[in-house]
């Protein structure tokens, strides 16, 4: 029986000592992120049968069980990716916020400054220093929006830094995941040390994408990220990675390797980080940059158009102040061609009408044997265009150019009007002198049906029939023909000459001046000119300064200055609303933390008293082998 009690008291001491080094880890790991505490379980060991009666023969430790929840785990790793995607996209909010509240600031100034100093030319037109006042004001402006297009591109390299640096990281944890699973797969998944390393690595992982976890029969656990790709298949890793993108290479895609091949990753099926990260370019960046573009058309156009109405201080049409809309190096720069198209047509965007660009992209795909669609990338509508010569109609305020080659069936453009034209925005006129403060007096009648003219030069001023005041022209024109006809007559009614017009769009040039024909087919389309130049003249640069409270922008319902406020005020909202989602998920993923604590984490209260448990228990079954060898040596001594 001596022999039962050192056994029994031998296996309590084994089993409290094993308890105690149980506790003692949990202890000493109680700082450890991503360590699950650990619970010795102890069971009973057989009976012994001694003379019909079954005596308990001490205990054992059965297995090293950690505590660990894998609903409560998966509703961390769900908490922890929406909680990182939040607070990447509220900080790259913040940080665009601050961008056009600080450096964006310089835009709207430098916009009234230079409409300031226009109201002063029209108080002193002959005036040279505020004419240099202007074009100073205008470079200022055409500098701020480069500078604000040069932040933009800055937040863009910078927001692909940090892509990278997230894909880079995901190919180490997912090498590592893979060979924690070779490992574990060696102990079939008994190993707590390595198990606790895994799901610290893919609650890490968690930050970057939504993580699928598949546990295995070996041990090991395959990981999908999102719904994109497996990531990591048993013991074997996938990598992910960057390349150029299409068809804009300077906006970098995601892709995964199987086999040899790298394939389009959709970065939209991630979440986490890394989807947040390409939202705020698809849906903040590259939109506000294609807003401040189109506000810098807007105004290359709004006041070259002005100039091209008026008189400079040489009596000439004005030339532009800023870069042609048109210029040819913007209008190639508008469109990005897919990299799988098989045909090889080149294509340019032409800007028609400012006022109906809405600051969006599209996408041109062309169908067999002459179906070309656009697609409005925000909406998805989906407008049928016309392709009338090289040219293809009916976009919003714009015509796509097909300059050289032709489409294959299937080919598909990006179609970005607005597209790096406050980076290319700047003053060409250099001459003071140069600016139209004056305004010739062109007038149509009133039954005319639409047809339209524009004055295109002053030709000669000394020309015979020149006309001025009191010796005005009128030019009846027929535009119902190809090309337009007209008639010349002066005050009296008399005829002074007939012709034709010339050219594309057509032209007339006659007594010293020529003027651009836009037909609208009517007949007998009467207009009187009055080309009289003073230098005192301001009529010009007050409809100039009128520009500022136009609404020429938008269909009408924006001025110029309102589609920067606008985009400003909708980053202030996706900022305000991104601090909303940051604050719900952050109490989501607390809640989902506390959780998997209570479960899995080490309470040193509770170990405390654990501890002195098993130091008793250690103490009571050390007793019990000290008072077997107190019987043992009583047994002995009365042998002898």
């Amino acid at each position: 029986m001596a022999n039962d009690l050192f056994s029994i008291a031998q296996s309590g001491i084994m089993a409290s000592q094993a308890q105690l080094g149980v506790t003692s880890n949990n202890i000493a790991n109680v700082n450890t992120v991503g360590y699950n505490r650990q619970v010795a379980i102890q069971g009973s060991m057989g009976s012994q049968n001694l003379g019909g009666q079954f005596y308990g023969t001490g205990t054992y430790v059965s297995e090293v069980k950690r505590i660990y929840n894998e609903y409560a785990a998966r509703e961390l790793r769900i908490g922890q990716t929406g909680l990182s995607g939040a607070e990447t996209s509220l900080t790259k909010l913040n940080e665009m916020d601050q961008l056009f509240s600080q450096i964006g600031k310089a835009v709207p100034k430098s916009l009234n400054d230079l409409f300031d100093t226009l109201n002063s030319l029209g108080d002193q037109p002959q005036d040279i220093g505020i004419r240099n006042a202007i074009l100073t004001t205008a470079s200022q402006l055409a500098n701020s929006l480069n500078q604000m297009q040069s932040s933009l591109n800055g937040q863009m390299s910078q927001t692909h830094d940090e892509m990278k640096n997230v894909v880079g990281r995901i190919n180490d944890i997912s090498t590592e995941i893979a060979e924690i699973n070779r490992e574990l797969m060696k102990s079939a998944g008994n190993d707590s040390q390595l198990r606790d390393r895994q799901d610290a690595l893919i609650q890490e992982l968690s930050q970057y994408a939504e993580v699928n976890v598949i546990p295995l029969d070996n041990g090991g656990r395959s990981i999908m990220l999102g719904s994109a790709f497996m990531l990591v298949s048993s013991d074997q890793a996938s990598t992910m990675g960057v390349k150029e993108g299409d068809p804009f290479a300077n906006e970098i895609e995601l892709t995964f390797r199987v086999g040899d091949t790298a394939m389009k990753l959709d970065a939209s099926k991630l979440g986490g980080q890394l989807g947040a990260l390409f939202d705020f370019r698809e849906q903040t960046l590259l939109p506000a940059s294609q807003e401040l573009g189109q506000m810098a058309l807007g105004i290359a156009d709004a006041f070259n158009q002005m100039q091209a109405k008026g008189f400079d201080l040489n009596g000439l049409v004005g030339k532009p102040i800023f870069t042609d809309i048109n210029d040819p190096t913007m209008a190639a720069g508008r469109v990005g061609a897919m990299a799988n198209n098989t045909g090889n047509a080149s294509l340019s965007v032409n800007i028609d009408n400012v006022g109906a660009l809405s600051g969006g992209s599209y996408e041109l795909s062309f169908t067999a044997p002459s179906s070309y669609q656009l697609k409005d990338s925000k909406t998805g509508a989906i407008t049928p265009l016309t392709l009338n010569g090289d040219k293809l109609e009916g976009g919003a305020g714009f015509s796509i150019k097909i300059d050289a080659g032709a489409m294959a069936s299937g080919d598909k453009f990006e179609i970005r009007p607005t597209a790096n034209a406050a980076s290319q925005l700047s003053v060409t006129l250099t001459d003071p002198k140069g600016i139209a403060a004056a305004a010739p007096k062109i007038s149509g009648d009133a039954a005319n049906t639409g047809s339209s003219v524009k004055l295109v030069s002053i030709d000669d001023r000394n020309a015979a029939n020149f006309p001025q005041t009191g010796s005005e022209l009128v030019f009846e024109l027929d535009t119902s023909v190809t090309p337009p006809t007209y008639e010349v007559f002066d005050t009296d009614g008399n005829s002074l000459a007939v012709g034709a017009a010339t050219g594309t769009p057509p032209q007339v040039s006659a007594f010293g001046f020529t003027f651009e024909i836009e037909a609208n087919g009517g007949t007998n389309e009467r207009f009187t000119f009055d080309l009289s130049f003073a230098p005192g003249d301001n009529t010009n640069a007050i409809e100039m300064a009128k520009l500022s409270d136009a609404k020429l922008m938008n269909n009408g319902k924006s001025t110029l200055a309102d589609v920067f406020e606008q985009t400003k005020q909708d980053i202030g909202s996706q900022t305000k609303s991104a601090l909303v989602r940051a604050t719900t998920a952050e109490a989501i993923y607390k809640q989902a933390y506390d959780r998997v604590q209570s479960e899995s984490g080490v309470n040193l209260d509770e170990e405390a008293a654990n501890l002195m448990k098993f130091q008793q228990s250690y103490q009571a079954s050390a007793r019990v082998m000290s008072t077997a060898s107190t019987l043992f040596d009583t047994l002995f001594s009365s042998l002898r």
